[in-house]
């Protein structure tokens, strides 16, 4: 039987506050017994779920795409390093386009956004007549 640990435990381990823990779990993303006086208790291996949990939401996943990546792991024993680099195989194109967004919107802090508003002097020299508009509605130039 694979040892547990606290809540307290879990929260100094893992640098997650105790009420995302709960969260985590009411969402079905890690387990824990309760024990005597209702008491939390997480098994050890939770404490990579939680390192999981922290790297997909900063590397943009949902918490509906981590649960889903999550359901993929082994139910009878803790997740290896095979496990957890299966799972991640597929996230080197996501986070290489999340770059790539970033540096786009880096590039443009300065320019117009193209929103069609023409509140700004600069908007009127980069989108004269609204041209961004004839492409519908929003920040057209930043929606691809």
């Amino acid at each position: 039987m694979e040892k547990t640990i606290t809540i307290g435990e879990a929260v100094r381990r893992s640098g997650v506050a105790a009420s995302a823990l709960r969260f985590y779990e009411e969402s079905g993303l890690i387990t824990s017994e309760r024990r005597g006086a209702g008491h939390r208790r997480y098994p050890r291996s939770v404490l990579r779920r939680i390192a999981f949990i922290v790297f997909a939401q900063k590397i943009g996943l949902s918490l509906e795409e981590i649960g889903q990546e999550l359901a993929k792991l082994p139910a009878d024993r803790a997740p290896n390093r095979s496990d957890w680099a299966r799972l991640s195989r597929g996230w080197a194109a996501r986070i290489d386009a999340r770059i790539a967004e970033l540096e786009r919107l880096k590039a443009g802090l300065t320019e117009c956004i193209g929103c069609g508003c023409l509140s700004l002097d600069r908007c009127r020299l980069a989108n004269p007549e609204d041209r961004a508009g004839r492409y519908g509605p929003g920040p057209r130039y930043w929606m691809g």
